[in-house]
């Protein structure tokens, strides 16, 4: 098993949980007041974790320039995606839909990889981009028919 695959599944476990705990707060809270709480809560924990490796003595946090411009675009993503979460399940989107919505940014990223990042083409990565993308079209369909 490679190094990164346990945190590839804790990943993946706590972004389903994220969609999950947004859904019930949707309807519960303001999408602008719902995704800074989200975001300031996200802030504090790396902040906690970031003071366990200085304190704990393992601190080996560096930083670029084009890394915090990186970094900074990564934010703004964050926080436009999560509003836009709020938005949609305020609006009555369900929260099945978030599977093919994120494949959707899946098959963005395998784009990406494949054409800026010279990852490997096969034609499993190909059919997964069009299957995520046929899924998000999906989307388009009213529940139950």
């Amino acid at each position: 098993m490679p190094d990164w695959f346990y945190y590839a599944v804790g990943a993946a476990v706590l972004y389903g949980a994220h969609q999950i705990f947004t859904k019930l707060a949707a309807d519960r809270i303001s999408d602008g007041l719902g995704g800074f709480v989200v975001e300031a809560s996200a802030a504090l924990t790396i902040l906690l974790y970031l003071a366990w490796l200085r304190f704990g003595g393992t601190w080996n946090q560096t930083a670029s320039a084009p890394g915090v411009y990186w970094s900074v675009l990564t934010g703004v993503c964050v926080g436009v995606g999560t509003i836009f979460f709020f938005v949609l399940f305020q609006k009555g989107g369900p929260l099945s839909a978030v599977p093919m919505i994120l494949a959707g940014g899946a098959a963005l990223m395998a784009v990406a990889g494949i054409a800026f990042f010279k990852e490997p083409v096969s034609v499993a990565r190909l059919v997964g981009i069009m299957l995520a993308l046929v899924g998000l079209f999906l989307l388009r369909s009213p529940v139950g028919k």
